[in-house]
Formats: structure tokens, C-alpha cells, sequence
């Protein structure tokens, strides 16, 4: 496996280990950041299949669109289409006053995170964490 892709996936691997330790919080859990990093997870597991294969790719944060980019090498990634198009938003949607992500939302995000984590470490046989 390329250095960069490595590389891509440790800290795709940073961002779940956020996702996991916050949502074991009992008190003030922060569910903007539970939100944000499985987005941030999902997207640089994106850029690390595309890294391995060569593509490059824009620096973007619309995971459906980089889903567009990997469909020809990873096409039983589309089944998670509608969760990458829900965690999209959170790259963003929360990170600034007016809006925050409430309970349900952030396990909701950490759940499809986990979902296609799982499905992404499994394509490119990463061992099972």
C-alpha cells in the first residue's frame, strides 16, 4: 500500500477514535464533534482509495461526490449513498453559531460512519479494529 494512503487512513482512523471517545461521554458530550468527524472519517477514507488508486481528486468535502469519483473501483460502496449524503452536511452545518447537532443526530452519524468504515476497510483488507 502507498505511503499516502496510509497515511489517508490513520487519519481517517484519528477522526474515528473521536467519534468513538466522545460518544462514551456522559456529561457535555459534543455531538457538533461527533457529527463533524465521522463526516471527516468517511471523506478521508475517500481520499485514501482514491490515493491508492492514483486519482486525484479536488478538495472537496461532498462525500457523494468523491462516492461519483470511486464508483467504477468500489461500486458496493453505493449502497451507503443516502448516509454519505447525510453526513455530508456535518463538514460544515455545525461547526459555526445558529445550528447544533442534538443526540440522536450524532449517534445516528456514528452509526453510518461505523457502517461504511466497515465496508471500506473490508474492500481495501485492512484488518478488522
Amino acid at each position: 500500500m502507498k505511503r499516502i494512503t496510509l497515511e489517508w487512513i490513520s487519519k481517517a482512523e484519528g477522526d474515528y477514535a473521536i467519534v468513538e471517545r466522545e460518544c462514551r461521554v456522559r456529561k457535555r458530550r459534543n455531538n457538533d464533534a461527533i457529527c463533524f468527524h465521522a463526516q471527516q472519517c468517511a471523506e478521508k477514507y475517500f481520499k485514501a482509495r482514491l490515493s491508492e488508486a492514483g486519482i486525484s481528486f479536488p478538495k472537496i468535502h461532498d462525500l457523494t461526490i468523491l462516492l461519483d469519483m470511486v464508483q467504477k473501483l468500489e461500486p458496493m460502496w453505493e449502497a451507503h449513498r443516502r448516509d454519505l449524503a447525510f453526513l455530508t452536511d456535518f463538514a460544515v452545518k455545525f461547526r459555526y453559531p445558529g445550528e447544533s447537532a442534538d443526540k440522536e443526530t450524532a449517534l445516528n452519524a456514528r452509526n453510518m460512519c461505523r457502517f461504511f468504515r466497515k465496508t471500506v476497510r473490508a474492500s481495501m483488507n485492512l484488518r478488522k479494529q
